[in-house]
């Protein structure tokens, strides 16, 4: 066991996912069953600069584990950017006199903590918490499963609207570069059609598919679309060319946007980050560094920052498969 830390500190950076109370709940309790001393870091990587460090104890992060967001706060950070800026966040980390960090964020907050382990040889270690579900050497990312469900749950209301007006709807879900989201969502929403970035399907052939679904006897149709989808990247537009060559449809569209991030985290996501933010002060506590706690078919692993940073999970090709099948 690594006798030299003492004092841990922990914080949440980029864009906020369900669950990562449940994470900074579980670094913090986990702290406390080590007997180490606890901080957590307000609003990022942009209040480590700035020192903005509260004590934390077993009993500061009680009734927050249903709590969606991060009571920590969130922040982006240009001056992270910097080496002027991260040799501020070192220095005022010394001062706390704190030995090591845990980041919960995505592969924007990892490569961030690989510069700054290089600059500074500083013990780093990060939990996945992002909703695309788009960080490498995890099956699954904290906040995920809830935002999956949040879509699905919206999508099945939209149906209910699309079959009264016989109208086909195109719903944009979140995933810059990591079509998971709309994948799963569709599956699991019975869309007619699902856009991914991973998988270029063309206009021409969304079209000829809506064709046959309504020669098929469907009255009307939903359309996943992930927003890093080529043909979807602009889904106004999408709408309009898809009204002129298929005029037997209502096009409506509904962008589901930052709802996704929204809400109490599902039971999964609760355990998930439990699980990760427990391993992670074992993972410290081993002696490792520089490296994310992610889970791997069910098991707990540690998985370098250098690897974790280099993309997402490849799409599976049998839920595309599955989604072909189911839709016709």
């Amino acid at each position: 066991m690594n006798t030299t830390i003492k004092k841990v500190a922990v914080l949440t950076s980029g864009g906020d996912s369900p669950g990562m109370n449940a994470a900074i709940r579980a670094v913090v309790r986990s702290c406390a069953y080590h007997q180490l001393e606890c901080v957590g870091i307000y609003r990022g990587l942009q209040g480590l600069i700035e020192g903005d460090f509260k004590e934390l104890d077993a009993r500061s992060v009680k009734n927050i584990i249903n709590r969606g967001g991060t009571f920590l706060k969130s922040a982006r950070s240009k001056d992270f950017r910097t080496k002027e800026g991260r040799q501020k966040a070192y220095d005022q980390l010394n001062k706390a006199k704190v030995d090591a960090l845990v980041v919960i964020g995505g592969d924007g907050t990892f490569a961030g903590a690989i510069v700054f382990n290089e600059e500074h040889n500083f013990p780093v270690v990060g939990l996945p918490g992002t909703i695309d579900n788009d960080i490498n050497g995890t099956d699954f990312t904290i906040g995920y499963d809830t935002a999956l469900n949040t879509v699905v749950e919206a999508i099945d209301k939209i149906r209910d609207t699309a079959n009264s007006h016989n109208r086909l709807f195109l719903v944009e879900v979140m995933g810059r570069d990591a079509g998971d989201i709309a994948l799963n969502a569709g599956i699991g929403a019975g869309a007619e059609e699902i856009l991914i970035p991973e998988q270029n399907m063309g206009r021409e052939r969304l079209v000829a598919s809506l064709k046959r679904s309504k020669k098929s006897g469907k009255s009307s149709s939903i359309v996943v679309v992930a927003e890093g989808d080529q043909i979807g990247k602009n889904i106004f537009e999408l709408a309009k060319y898809i009204e002129e060559h298929l005029q037997e449809y209502e096009v409506r569209v509904t962008v589901l946007g930052h709802i996704q991030r929204g809400g109490a985290p599902s039971c999964y996501d609760r355990v998930l980050a439990s699980r990760l933010g427990v391993g992670a002060i074992d993972a410290l506590l081993r002696g490792e560094r520089d490296v994310m706690i992610g889970l791997v078919h069910n098991k707990v692993v540690s998985v370098p920052f250098t690897e974790a940073i280099q993309g997402s999970n490849v799409i599976d090709e049998e839920l595309i498969r599955v989604a072909d099948i189911t839709s016709i």
